[in-house]
């Protein structure tokens, strides 16, 4: 069985980082939030974000559901939660959901601190403080089944569907096999080959749910005046060689490889541990999506990219794949993976398995290309009025 050398945490699936999170619960101490991780040191990482401090209250659960998941994500050893002190959030409440998963927290209010200068000072002490506590922590030999290895794709072109992303795929294909979890999510983008993920769904209940889901992302679209079977590939899609939305969407979902589709979650909602491939309903807003995967607890993303993509993330390791030889030659010191090859023809399970071990060495601590270079966008999904509506119990 394929094992990694991952952080054991006492409550669910081992860490593949060990890292103090830094997490503001608004916009207001998105920036304390920086400046705390910038003068605390290399291992203490924060995760600003653009949400207000009284979002509607049917907005609310899913704010809540994602810092609690950022904050008990594997590669989290301990978190320090920073609020101004008036937001419907309470940044008590998200210390507590992340302290039921068995890690230390801290809280600060900038409010009771008073101010900016004597907020940032009190959290560097205790992030220092939470980082001396983990900071003894080793790796031990871990089974590959307890992964959870999140896919993307972004700026994609033609090679997109034909290297990277089934290539990519390749490797989900492996990690289920090993008895791991794959997910990959991008609602909007399973428009045009819903129909084939239906068919592979593992009974009518994931199938409903799938398409609800589908349908869901296609209303939201129309209520803003977009027709998304009219308006896809985007422009820069079709700069790319993509000439449809069915072309782009088969090319997509190919990232996740051919088996079963066991289940979808909700935006930032836990994925099972051992659950072979589970998708995931978010947009298709690639730094607000990886953020729901790595707020679901995936531990490893890999991003596929036909004409370049730098996006990172500052808990997770995201590792770049392209099927483009000239950005994998223009962009190398941004691009982990070349899947090219495929083109020259390296077969696709070739490319799977180099792919595979990389999620392996990457787990054990190799640096991604995102993370040498401090790559690190983090935004949170913000529901829209129809999709409020929906939660109010309106049509």
């Amino acid at each position: 069985m394929p094992t990694f050398e991952g952080y054991p945490r006492a409550d669910g699936p081992p860490g593949v980082r060990n890292y103090v999170a830094v997490i503001p619960t608004s916009v207001a101490t998105s920036p304390i939030a920086d400046e705390i991780a910038a003068q605390t040191g290399e291992n203490v990482r924060s995760t600003p974000h653009q949400m207000g401090s009284d979002p509607p209250a049917a907005a609310r659960e899913q704010i809540e559901r994602t810092l609690v998941g950022v904050g008990t994500n594997p590669n989290v050893g301990a978190a320090l939660v920073v609020g101004l002190g008036t937001e419907r959030i309470a940044a008590a409440d998200i210390a507590e959901g992340i302290a039921d998963a068995e890690r230390t927290v801290e809280t600060l209010t900038l409010r009771e601190e008073g101010g900016t200068v004597a907020t940032v000072d009190a959290g560097a002490a205790l992030a220092s403080d939470l980082w001396d506590e983990i900071s003894d922590r080793s790796r031990v030999e871990c089974d590959a089944s307890e992964l959870r290895f999140g896919v993307e794709c972004g700026g994609s072109d033609a090679t997109s569907g034909i290297a990277s992303n089934p290539g990519v795929g390749a490797a989900c294909d492996r990690l289920v096999e090993d008895g791991g979890t794959a997910t990959f999510s991008e609602t909007p983008e399973f428009i045009g080959a819903e129909h084939i993920l239906a068919d592979r769904c593992v009974d009518e209940e994931v199938r409903e749910r799938l398409l609800d889901r589908v349908d869901l992302r296609e209303a939201t679209a129309e209520l803003m005046g977009v027709d998304l079977r009219g308006a896809q590939p985007s422009p820069g899609n079709q700069e790319g060689g993509l000439t449809t939305i069915e072309e782009k969407s088969l090319g997509a979902i190919s990232k996740g490889g051919t088996t079963p589709v066991r289940g979808i979650v909700d935006y930032a909602e836990e994925l099972p541990v051992g659950g072979g491939l589970v998708l995931m309903d978010t947009p298709g807003y690639d730094v607000e999506s990886v953020v729901g995967k790595v707020a679901g607890g995936a531990q490893v993303i890999a991003f596929t990219t036909g004409r370049g993509s730098t996006t990172g993330n500052p808990l997770a390791p995201v590792i770049k794949v392209t099927g483009n030889p000239k950005t994998a030659e223009r962009l190398a010191n941004n691009m982990d993976v070349d899947a090219s090859t495929v083109i020259e023809g390296e077969s696709l399970e070739s490319v799977g398995d180099r792919i595979y071990e990389k999620l392996l060495s990457v787990a054990s601590g190799e640096r991604t290309a995102a993370e040498q270079r401090r790559l690190e966008e983090f935004a949170i999904n913000e529901l829209q009025p129809n999709e409020l509506e929906k939660l109010r119990g309106g049509v």
